[in-house]
């Protein structure tokens, strides 16, 4: 499989950036002087009772960037994707140990307030979820929640630059009281992304944002996130190499719980520093 990597800015590589490593030791990058970080993790690793499920898992994940996480299906993208919003708390069983920290706070410190966690910590899932409720109101739940706005006319100004964020206000504008779940499956996921940003979080995670859509409104997806890069720091999980070569500053290789390598993507998918990556990446397995 051939992957091509669009013409886009990246990052620049880090000073201490390694080549080939020696067999089993993972390639990542160190922190990047000429970005600044979000989210740093060290030594995170994670059980279902007795199943580790994430092993050792050291990354550093840099502001307005977007960071895709590749792998073979149960590798534990998803699950360290839980851990940066501390969804797996509400899973029985889970054990978790390490230091995940966003802009310097234990993200899962005692005193961390879990709502407040997930007001800065966004997600938008694989399959578009919209709540029960009108268009207009599926944006400005949360921000009610939150006591970020209560006039009607901030709720408005709120709602119409959400959507316009999210590309879609122009297709919704005459039709707000209608019920977000009578739009199609790409104005769905678009729908939960303006949700996900009318409270301004920091970081938006992505769990496979575009794999239940068609490829018109995967690529309208795409372009989405490139935008909204500028404003916020966003990780998408996919299995999608072209996806991830187009639309992703960094890249981290997940294999069997661990990440075996995490580079500037350009560098990653054109000269990969580990066989497995480089496996992964070509499609000889996977």
């Amino acid at each position: 499989m051939n992957i091509h990597v669009a013409e886009r800015s990246t990052a620049p590589m880090s000073p201490h950036q390694s080549s080939r490593p020696e067999a089993g030791q993972p390639v990542t990058r160190n922190a990047d002087a000429h970005h600044e970080l979000s989210i740093r993790v060290r030594d995170l690793n994670l059980w279902y009772g007795q199943s580790q499920a994430l092993k050792n898992i050291n990354i550093d994940v840099y502001q307005k960037n977007i960071t895709a996480l590749i792998g073979p299906s149960g590798c534990g993208k998803s699950t360290f994707l839980r851990c940066l919003n501390r969804m797996n708390d509400l899973i029985p069983n889970v054990r978790l140990e390490g230091l995940v920290e966003m802009d310097g706070l234990d993200v899962n410190a005692a005193k961390m307030d879990e709502v407040a966690l997930r007001r800065r910590v966004g997600m938008v899932f694989q399959k578009p979820n919209p709540f029960p409720k009108s268009i207009y109101d599926n944006v400005v739940y949360a921000p009610r929640m939150h006591d970020l706005v209560s006039r009607k006319a901030d709720q408005d100004e709120l709602v119409e630059k959400a959507l316009r964020d999210a590309g879609l206000w122009e297709e919704v504008k005459d039709k707000l009281q209608q019920p977000g779940t009578s739009l199609s499956g790409g104005q769905q996921q678009r729908l939960c992304i303006a949700r996900a940003i009318a409270v301004q979080p920091d970081v938006i995670l992505m769990d496979e944002p575009t794999s239940a859509l068609d490829p018109i409104s995967t690529a309208t997806i795409e372009d989405l996130m490139d935008k909204l890069k500028q404003q916020f720091t966003i990780i998408t999980v996919t299995h999608n190499m072209q996806q991830a070569a187009r639309v992703a500053d960094y890249t981290a290789f997940f294999h069997l719980g661990e990440i075996i390598e995490y580079n500037d993507t350009r560098t990653m998918f054109a000269n990969p520093a580990t066989k497995k990556a480089e496996d992964y990446i070509t499609g000889r397995y996977g």
